[in-house]
This record gives structure tokens, C-alpha cells and sequence, in this order.
């Protein structure tokens, strides 16, 4: 079962991945891209609600993770979707690190899993923050 960490933003999704984009780029993480979802939809005449995912990463987190388990490639960099849901409510989604950890066979009490769940909750934190 695949532990999918959500959490309520009081900004739009701009907003919300603009503050998350920022905070990355100020831990000295790198964004590696920024796709937005309901412009791809558009592009093929579909609608769909503001949906947008940022990928990012740190290759001094990644690398162990991948030394350890190379097939750790497919969920990094790490991946968050900020999204309007049909309420109107903007909420960021992630993957938690355990269960990647756990889907590659690696511990989930790995110096590198532990060190991205709180990177990981401290800039979500950050990006929801009502300021």
C-alpha cells in the first residue's frame, strides 16, 4: 500500500509550488522541472482542475539512496503535485520516502530516508505556510 502524504494549502496552486520552488532553491536543492498538468490538458482540449507537479533533488541525498538501490532511479528526484480538487481546496501530495525506501529494498531507518522525510515535510511546511 502506497503511503501518499497530502496536505492542505491555504494558496493556489501557483502560489503554493511558487513557495515550495523557492524554499527548494534556498536549501540548495535543485528543481529540476515544473509541469503543469491542466496546460497539458488544455493542449489537447481537456480540462482539467490547476494541477502541477515540481520535481526536485539533492545528490548528496540521492546518490546514497541509489548507491544503495540503483533501481531508486525511478522515483528520483522526488515528486510533488500540488492540485485544486473539485471543492476548490489546493492540496500538495508526495510519495513518502519510507515507501520508497520500502519499494526498493532498502531500510526505511537509512540515514538518506530519514534526512528526505524531514527535508521533505520541512519544505512542504514552508510552501503551506499562511505567513
Amino acid at each position: 500500500m502506497t503511503q501518499l502524504i497530502t496536505k492542505p494549502s491555504p494558496h493556489s496552486v501557483d502560489v503554493t509550488l511558487d513557495r515550495l520552488e523557492a524554499a527548494i532553491k534556498g536549501a540548495g536543492a535543485i528543481v529540476f522541472a515544473r509541469v503543469d498538468h491542466a496546460k497539458g490538458a488544455a493542449s489537447v482540449d481537456q480540462v482539467l482542475r490547476p494541477t502541477q507537479m515540481l520535481m526536485f533533488g539533492n545528490p548528496m541525498l540521492g546518490t546514497p539512496l541509489m548507491q544503495a538501490a540503483q533501481t531508486a532511479g525511478l522515483d528520483l528526484p522526488l515528486r510533488v503535485v500540488c492540485y485544486q480538487n473539485a471543492s476548490g481546496d489546493v492540496h500538495l501530495s508526495y510519495h513518502a520516502p519510507a515507501e520508497i525506501a520500502a519499494t526498493h529494498s532498502v531500510p526505511s531507518d537509512a540515514e538518506t530516508i530519514t534526512k528526505m522525510t524531514g527535508a521533505l515535510d520541512n519544505l512542504t511546511n514552508k510552501a503551506i505556510a499562511a505567513d
